[in-house]
């Protein structure tokens, strides 16, 4: 932009020198005197100094319109027949200093052009003067923006010396070449109606853009046979707007500045609603760099106007007018493409349910050696790797690989350490905007230690993950809308427990819990849960000592469990209900390291339900995928995606893809 405000002071200096301005004007007497409110003769005897008779104020009023005008008397207007190689710019404003301009004065220098930028600054007087001077310095031919409609009564002027004109902008006539602003409208309103949209808001900045920029979203509505409400065309990021985002009275905005596509996208991250599964945003962007920003996200979904590319075209059609060569296009066309579907998607209504999954957020580090630390002894190690982990982040990815969207909701630190985490779920499309820095504490560690028979012992940081209190919780209620199941896991405060079901229930979600053997769980919160996830140690901290290992399960259901899930370890899977109980084979896979295959199945038991696969299925189908978990190093890169998992099971149980599914609901029969 600097580099378009020195050709401006260039072109302002070039225009204040009088010697250039040897050419004669359009400027005539009768105009002179029309603007004076005098008779010609008047004005004739004043530039004459003939003027002994005619009053002081008459006679300042006059000379002052004739310098204004920069009126020469007696000049020639016929037009020379020299070329002069000057093409002059004549602008509405100045922020018209985009790259049309460079544009412009790219194609116009290649052609051997100079070009004379002047700005009008939106006021029609300004414009005539503007005018008179670009005549009387013999320019070739001139690109205009006129300022009204009005304007174009100035096109005289240019028409007497035949000094070819080209314009531009809403207010230069029927012949004005325009930027396809309401052709772009128009598409990006198509692209949200494609996706189920019917509840689509257009904020428009007052700008050139604005008219043809309504006119498209407009006309489009109509083509698609849907209604225009006048209250869902907005000018600023106002109270209204966020409201009827909030209430889903609006499921899709357009925008006509990137920008404010960009406020929209903060001030809605900040409120504590996603992107876009609350609300679908894009938006038009030009070629104008942008000066913002958002940590949260690398770009809205836009649809490219390319600025330079009007500029180059307008040059082109100028000089091809002043040299007389045919073959330029008669109008602009541009193609537009839509840059990516970041943030925009279906309907929040039309959106399949999804896994939403509350839990710990570790930075993990494996240790590997030939036996586990004993003590008083010193561990040799034979390997040392990094991972993202922690229940939470385990279970999340776990889910996104076998085809949901997943929202994971915890907290991590502010340090290089979130970093990672937020990288590697976004890697694999786990929305996290759920997960929140918090300041002064770090990120939670794990310490897990693995010996060669795959067996592990893991040592924790809780960090930030013990800061995820109730309220923080409630703040992000909105992230449990439609939930399909709820994956929750002991290793956070008990409260966060509590408030995450109560979230679950309120949106109608099913409860999986998995919990820790670091934590005792409440029964109110117990009460609360569909399916129990569990190993044997979890299970003798959460039964009373009064219960045998025969009565724990039951004692278990008659809180209101609706299904108990015991992992036996490479002895397989228990599932008990009120009305049936059996006992799982696990597949056979040779183990490496057992680290976060509860996880890997529990990620895939959610998935499986969801898809419709009652629970028997679900268990088979999540045992296989603990298998693979148990083979791999390290738990995310040992998370199978759903395409390797139901090739593996075709291989073995051909018939276990192919069971009844029931829709979204677990079915628990005998």
């Amino acid at each position: 932009m600097s580099s378009h405000l020195l050709s401006l002071f260039i072109c302002v200096i070039l225009i204040s020198i009088d010697k250039y301005l040897d050419r004669s004007q359009a400027m005539n007497i009768r105009d002179i005197a029309r603007l004076a409110g005098v008779s010609t003769s008047t004005v004739s005897k004043i530039v004459n100094q003939k003027d002994g008779s005619i009053s002081s104020a008459t006679r300042q009023r006059v000379l002052k319109i004739v310098q204004e005008y920069n009126y020469a008397p007696y000049a020639s207007h016929a037009r020379r027949s020299a070329k002069t190689w000057l093409i002059g710019i004549l602008l509405n404003s100045s922020v018209s200093l985009d790259t049309t301009l460079d544009g412009i004065m790219k194609v116009a220098q290649e052609n051997g052009y100079w070009t004379l930028v002047f700005n009008n600054y939106s006021d029609t007087d300004q414009e005539l003067k503007n005018i008179t001077a670009l005549c009387k310095m013999k320019m070739d031919g001139v690109i205009w923006e006129p300022v009204t409609e009005k304007s174009l009564e100035f096109a005289n002027y240019f028409e007497d010396l035949k000094i070819p004109v080209v314009t531009i902008g809403p207010n230069g006539g029927n012949s004005a070449f325009l930027l396809p602003y309401e052709e772009a409208s128009y598409r990006i309103t198509q692209e949200l109606i494609k996706r189920g949209h019917s509840h689509i808001a257009c904020l428009v900045k007052q700008s050139r853009r604005a008219v043809p920029f309504v006119n498209g979203y407009k006309k489009c509505l109509f083509d698609h046979h849907l209604k225009m409400d006048k209250e869902l065309i907005f000018s600023d990021l106002n109270h209204d707007l966020v409201q009827k985002v909030c209430t889903h009275r609006v499921t899709g905005i357009i925008f006509s500045h990137y920008r404010k596509a960009m406020e929209f996208y903060q001030r809605m991250i900040r409120l504590g609603y996603t992107i876009p599964e609350d609300v679908s945003l894009i938006s038009l962007r030009n070629d104008t760099l942008e000066s913002i920003s958002s940590p949260e996200i690398s770009e809205i979904s836009s649809c490219m106007i390319r600025n330079s590319d009007f500029g180059s075209y307008i040059c082109n059609k100028i000089i091809a007018d002043i040299e007389r060569k045919p073959g330029i296009p008669p109008s602009f066309v541009q193609n537009l493409h839509l840059n990516s579907q970041t943030t925009i998607g279906i309907p929040f209504d039309q959106l399949s349910p999804k896994i939403t999954v509350v839990g710990s957020i570790h930075l993990d580090t494996f240790l590997y050696a030939s036996q586990l630390p004993q003590k008083e002894k010193t561990t040799p190690l034979t390997a040392s790797l990094n991972f993202a982990g922690g229940k939470g982040v385990n279970q999340s990815i776990g889910a996104a690989k076998l085809g949901h969207r997943v929202t994971l909701i915890g907290n991590v630190g502010s340090d290089v350490d979130s970093d990672r985490i937020y990288q590697a779920l976004a890697q694999y499309g786990v929305e996290t905007s759920g997960v929140q820095r918090c300041s002064n504490t770090d990120t939670g560690r794990a310490y897990i230690f693995v010996d060669s028979s795959g067996t592990s012992m893991i040592s924790v940081l809780p960090g930030a993950n013990d800061t995820l209190t109730a309220e923080e919780i409630r703040k992000r209620y909105h992230f449990f809308k439609n939930t399909g199941y709820c994956l929750i896991q002991g290793d956070i405060p008990a409260e966060a427990i509590s408030e995450a079901c109560k979230a679950a229930h309120k949106y109608g979600a099913k409860i999986i819990l998995k919990p820790s053997a670091f934590r005792k769980i409440p029964e109110e919160i117990l009460k609360s849960i569909d399916i129990l996830a569990l190993n044997e140690r979890e299970l003798s901290n959460l039964c009373p000592g009064c219960c045998s290992s025969q009565q724990q399960p039951d004692y278990l259901l008659g809180l209101g469990i609706k299904a108990f899930i015991l992992s036996l370890g490479q002895r397989g899977y228990l599932v008990k209900t009120s009305d049936w109980e059996e006992h799982f084979q696990p597949p056979d896979f040779r183990p490496l390291d057992n680290t976060g295959a509860d996880d890997a199945f529990i990620s895939a038991l959610a998935s499986y339900l969801l898809y419709g696969y009652d629970l028997r299925g679900a268990v088979r189908i999540a045992a296989y995928a603990a298998g693979f978990c148990n083979a791999g190093e390290g738990v995310i890169n040992s998370l199978v995606d759903r395409a390797r998992l139901e090739a593996y099971i075709r291989q073995r149980e051909s018939g276990l893809l192919h069971l009844p599914r029931s829709g979204n609901r677990i079915v628990i029969h005998h």
